[in-house]
């Protein structure tokens, strides 16, 4: 039996400096329906790392990224969260924060090479 495919996820933004103790505040409760929009998009073992100059490191795992993406985009439990979050980040241009983090390349997973050597 084949195992499913997980895609794990890491992505980058930067919190405005100005921001960093609110968003870390804001973050020790999230909304109870975004936490549930989270899940119900099919996002789990999702994390946060912020550093001390803002630079914050997220990371999660879903069978299938683009349509998390897209059942969070049309949800409308994370509009209010997601607009709120806005001014927390500096802007990229052109997109949302929230949409268009970018990604970071997955160079080694120590499961993946330890099931290789099986």
């Amino acid at each position: 039996m084949a195992r499913p495919t997980v895609q794990r996820v890491c992505f980058q933004l930067q919190v405005k400096p100005e921001r960093m103790a609110e968003y870390v505040e804001r973050h020790r409760a999230v909304w109870p329906d975004m936490l549930r929009a989270i899940a119900d998009a099919g996002r789990r073992n999702y994390s946060l790392f912020l550093r001390e100059d803002g630079l914050l490191i997220g990371y999660y795992e879903t069978d299938d990224d683009a349509a998390s993406a897209a059942a969070l985009a049309a949800d409308p439990r994370t509009a209010a969260w997601e607009a709120e979050a806005a001014d927390f980040f500096v802007a990229l241009p052109g997109t949302r924060p929230d949409q268009g983090a970018p990604q970071l390349r997955e160079v080694f997973h120590l499961e993946d090479q330890l099931a290789a050597m099986s």
